[in-house]
């Protein structure tokens, strides 16, 4: 099925262009924003975030890229309408998947941002004729080291963080619950010097956050690695947490055609923090 429309009956407050919507070949429709014309490149948002997440890169790459960026589903602008499935990593890749089937784009340079990059990996691995090359921005999630005999698992103190944080949103203690999950995966004081934009769009997906606690993403492990055959960009940040950068480490060692690129200066939200230099290294591996 492929019912793409435009949406041109909802007011989208702060949105810097209306989206369109395609009906996937499981009935749902999701909201997305193109750019450009040239190859198709898809961005998945991470967590907090929708498809107003990708501005930087669709104002600049929409130059030599098609540029899609989707809004995954129980994220704005249709939390209520699109978001009443279930909330899980398994059926955002799905939902993906089926994106870039209904609007006929494959193979497509797909980019995940942190959360988005565990779905983008996942997507590669298990729908391998959709994707043209990855790219993994600070790829979200655990870490299996061949030692481990056990399931990899966030830290303790991750969790108490977060069990936190989903006590403070269900109270409706918003920005400070906000405060400390953002500072969390980027760096103190980050939630107070973002910009308007950036926490307006937090704002407006922060109900997400404790549906997304209790879906724990799958670690990234040398097996599972291994099956993906494209070529493959990943990025993190020069001052992005060590869990990010420990996932970068040990995916450049175990994806076959992998190369990498630090952002200097920035930290997780390295393509808002930086986007010259972010759009420079897409355009180079991409292009």
């Amino acid at each position: 099925m492929n019912a793409r429309t435009p949406h041109s009956t909802l007011a989208l407050a702060g949105a810097d262009s209306m989206p369109s919507f395609v009906t996937t070949a499981s009935s749902l429709s999701v909201p997305y924003v193109e750019s450009g014309q040239g190859e198709p490149m898809v961005f998945i948002h991470g967590s907090l975030c929708d498809y107003r997440y990708w501005d930087p890169q669709l104002a600049s790459l929409g130059e030599q890229f098609h540029c899609f960026a989707p809004s995954l589903g129980h994220y704005w602008p249709e939390a209520d309408a699109y978001g009443r499935d279930e909330f899980s990593w398994e059926a955002h890749v799905a939902e993906v998947a089926e994106f870039i089937v209904a609007l006929d784009l494959a193979p497509v340079h797909l980019v995940g941002h942190s959360r988005g990059g565990c779905v983008a990996f996942h997507l590669a691995r298990e729908f391998p004729r959709l994707v043209k090359t990855l790219t993994l921005a600070d790829p979200g999630g655990p870490l299996q080291s061949p030692a481990q005999h056990t399931p990899a698992t966030m830290p303790a103190a991750t969790n108490a963080l977060r069990a936190r944080v989903a006590e403070l949103v269900h109270q409706g203690e918003f920005d400070t619950g906000l405060q400390m999950f953002v500072d969390s995966v980027s760096m103190p004081g980050f939630w107070q010097k973002s910009s308007e934009s950036f926490r307006r769009m937090a704002l407006d997906n922060v109900l997400t956050l404790p549906k997304q606690f209790c879906d724990p993403l799958p670690p990234y492990t040398q097996e599972a690695a291994r099956d993906i055959k494209c070529r493959t960009l990943l990025i993190d940040g020069q001052k992005s947490p060590r869990m990010f950068r420990n996932n970068v480490d040990k995916l450049e060692q175990w994806i076959e055609f992998a190369e990498r690129e630090t952002i200097t200066g920035a930290s997780h939200g390295m393509n808002v923090a930086n986007p010259g230099a972010f759009n420079r290294a897409l355009k180079a591996f991409a292009g």
